[in-house]
């Protein structure tokens, strides 16, 4: 078809917006690189197709949320760094302590008398301490100015207030628990009143004597009259003003001087 010189021709100059092959390998490049992420605060990102935004989009909120979890991982593991640190300082808080004898810092003489006075009450107070454990907490009171006499008193008062020592009988008032354990002879048994008492009876130590009762729901041993008994964990019971025992199902009865004739 051959064109009429004379006539007039329109001729649309507006170009067509079609991305080159190398718009698009620039728009990937972009879109992967950390410091080349592409604005896409705009409704449309210039110079991509419609498909290659929806990329660059999806990329960049994956990266937002890459970010985001590992932000939230380092917070979470310094944390747990943390409490590492503070749970080893404190470890090795308690071992520097143990590590600390305070028999060390006394003088000779001083150490001998802490020493002597630490056996007669590992003796006398029947709760499994040694004469070391004993001797640490006397040292340590005269370290702090306390004479050697308070210091001796002191420490036993607290090793008798401690659970699982043998106290006295005639201290069960004065001890500030309601689960004691105590040592003695059965001087005396009596009749139960009730069915459910299994025994009933006196015991008596150096110190004083006391009423205790069994009942047959904590199937306690039977005791005889006469008989050494320790008595672990019993309930102290209050009437009329005075303190007497009870065993319980978590009660023990132990008997030292059974089958001791092969000793």
């Amino acid at each position: 078809m051959e064109r009429d010189p004379d006539a007039e021709y329109i001729v649309d100059e507006t170009p067509e917006f079609r991305a080159t092959v190398e718009m698009e390998i620039q728009a990937k490049v972009d879109a992967n690189h950390p410091d080349g992420i592409v604005d896409t605060n705009d409704e449309r990102i210039y110079g991509v197709t419609l498909a290659q935004e929806e990329r660059i989009r999806a990329r960049e909120e994956e990266l937002e949320r890459i970010s985001a979890q590992a932000e939230f991982g380092q917070q979470n593991g310094r944390a747990r760094r943390t409490r590492q640190e503070v749970e080893a300082m404190r470890r090795e808080q308690r071992r520097s302590e143990s590590r600390t004898d305070p028999r060390e810092q006394l003088d000779r003489n001083q150490l001998a008398e802490v020493n002597q006075q630490a056996q007669r009450l590992a003796d006398n107070v029947q709760g499994g301490y040694s004469r070391a454990v004993i001797a640490k907490r006397i040292a340590s009171r005269i370290l702090a100015g306390t004479a050697l006499f308070e210091a001796v008193m002191e420490t036993k008062e607290e090793l008798l207030h401690e659970a699982g020592t043998v106290v006295p009988i005639g201290k069960l008032e004065e001890i500030n628990r309601g689960e004691v354990s105590v040592e003695g002879r059965v001087i005396e048994l009596w009749e139960p009143s009730s069915p459910k008492i299994e025994q009933v009876g006196l015991i008596e130590d150096d110190s004083g004597r006391t009423k205790w009762t069994s009942w047959k729901r904590s199937r306690p041993n039977i005791v005889r009259e006469g008989e050494r008994v320790r008595m672990r964990a019993v309930k102290k019971n209050w009437y009329n003003g005075r303190c007497s025992i009870a065993l319980t199902r978590w009660s023990e009865v132990i008997f030292p001087e059974r089958n001791a004739w092969w000793e």
